[in-house]
Formats: structure tokens, sequence, C-alpha cells
């Protein structure tokens, strides 16, 4: 049987595979004139009262999204654990899957200040894991900066961190790392002494050079304290409105995680319910046999397409 090979020379008769969707020149635009968030520009946030936006993203898609709405920060949090894998606890997330999640969001943000989260034993046991964790969160995540969890007790690590010229920012209060400890996801420092101690590790995180501090679930006369004592940025999370910034989860505010739902999220869309019609509509749609349609289709020309049949039947 004699076969036809179709390999046309003639490229205007070859369809497009991908139709080119609607330009994004009006970001491409704007973009230009937009410039990457620095360390200095969240201190001068800090020095002339401006407020610090900052969320998590945890893919490209995502990353491009939170860095198209112009904001200040993006923290690769550990809490995917939580939210991409299903996990009970940010504990059991490791270093390569932060980092994988790292390089995806620092291939969808040019302009927001990157922070990479250090997971739990990554920094805890030496400062050698320490230095060297926070060196991979920049070399191979593409981070500008990495986050760690833990007051007065991880000075010393912030110091190593920083001397080895990699920028650290704080974590305090409720430390999701440490839940076991804590009890769970509980608010803390509501009582006077407990109270102090957040500030005394607020102060010693400072001190050892971290250049911002997360509040926690954290009373928010105490954050408020806290920030009016540090001449770096607090960033907070359920500690109310005096903190230099804010800070919550992708999927909370979106209202994607329904497992855990603190107080202090604000859910600003309720994407849910029309994601899962989408999915609806779309097994009804192949289960009716109405998708794929033409112009969801591929064609050949009348000549091929004899030409094809004829082939079939030799």
């Amino acid at each position: 049987m004699q076969k036809r090979l179709i390999a046309e020379e003639n490229h205007n008769k070859l369809e497009l595979l991908f139709q080119p969707h609607h330009s994004n020149k009006e970001f491409e635009d704007y973009d230009m004139g937009r410039k990457k968030i620095t360390i200095i520009d969240l201190q001068s946030k800090k020095e002339h009262q401006e407020p610090i936006s900052m969320l998590t993203a945890y893919d490209y898609t995502g990353a491009l999204l939170v860095d198209r709405a112009e904001i200040d920060m993006i923290l690769v949090g550990d809490s995917l654990g939580m939210v991409m894998m299903g996990l009970d606890s940010t504990v059991p997330v490791t270093m390569d899957e932060i980092l994988h999640h790292c390089r995806a969001v620092a291939r969808g943000a040019k302009f927001a200040h990157l922070v990479g989260d250090l997971p739990f034993m990554s920094y805890q046991a030496d400062k050698y894991d320490a230095v060297r964790n926070a060196g991979r969160l920049l070399k191979e995540g593409n981070m500008d900066s990495v986050k760690l969890e833990g007051g007065r007790e991880m000075a010393s690590t912030v110091r190593a961190i920083v001397d080895a010229g990699i920028p650290v920012m704080g974590h305090i209060g409720l430390t999701p790392q440490s839940i076991s400890k804590l009890g769970g996801f509980k608010a803390q420092g509501r009582t006077a002494t407990a109270a102090a101690r957040l500030v005394e590790d607020a102060l010693a995180l400072e001190e050892a050079g971290c250049y911002g501090v997360v509040l926690e679930a954290v009373p928010a006369p105490v954050a408020a304290a806290i920030t009016e004592r540090l001449h770096i940025p607090t960033i907070g999370i359920g500690a109310g409105p005096d903190c230099d910034g804010q800070v919550l989860v992708f999927h909370d505010i979106l209202g994607l995680y329904d497992k855990i739902q603190p107080r202090f999220v604000k859910q600003y869309a309720r994407l849910q319910e029309p994601i899962i019609e989408a999915f609806t509509q779309f097994r009804d749609e192949v289960t009716n046999r109405h998708f794929p349609s033409k112009e969801h289709s591929f064609s050949m020309s009348a000549e091929e397409l004899e030409a094809f049949h004829q082939s079939l039947a030799e």
C-alpha cells in the first residue's frame, strides 16, 4: 500500500496550532515603569509610614497575578504544605519542596521582593545547616531573602546567616512550625509576661540583623508596642492594624482553602463556587458531546481529507 506523506511545502496552508491570546501589552507598557522592590524600599516605607503589602504565592501563575496587583512582597511560605499539598501542618515540608515552589514563583514575579521560608529543621540543628539552606533559597530558588521562625533563641543563627550576606526576616508570635510545643494554632502574647517576652524577642532579632519581623496572632496592642520600638518593618498577620505591613495567604483571601479559617483572615473573593461551576459545566459538555465544538477543533483541506480517506481504502 502506497502511503502519502502529508507534508505541505506551502506554509500558508498550515493552521496555527495555538491561536495567540489578547496581547498583554497594557501590562508590558505599565511594567516598563516599575522597579524591583528592595530591602531599602521596605525600610523607606517604614520610615515614611507607608504600609507594606505582602501575600504568599506558590507557583508561576499565582506569582504573576500577585505581582500585577503591585503587592510589595511575596512569601513562598511553608504554608504550601497545607494549602498546596493537603498536609495538616507545615512541619513535614522539606527544603526540596520549598525550592521547587520558589523557582516557580521567581519566574512569575519580577518586581515584588521575594521571601523564601526556611522549613522546619532546615536551620534549627546548627548554624552551618542554617547558612547553607538559606543560601540555597537565594542561589537555587532565586529568592531575595529568607524567613525563619523563633525569637531570642534564634538570634545567633540569624546573625550567622546575615554575616554570610543573606537578608533575614524574623517571625514571632504564633510560629506554625512549633504548634506541637504551643499546643496548636493559638494566639500568643496574651499575658503581660508573654507579651514582654515577644517585645524582647523582636528586639533581639533586630539586633541580630533581621531586616523585618512577621508578627502572627499577637494582640493588637502588643504588636503596636513592638512596631513602635523597632527600627525595622513589622509585618502583621492577625496582629492588628498598627504593624508596618500586612500579609495573608493567597488561598485564604480568595476563599480557596476552607480546612482551617483563622479569625484574622478576610476573604476578598470566594472563588470555590465559580471554579466548581466551571468544572461542572466542562463535565456536562463533555458528557453531552457539546465540547469540543468546531471552533475548538482542527481541520484539513478537502483535498487532503480525500487523499487521506483513499489511503485508508488501499
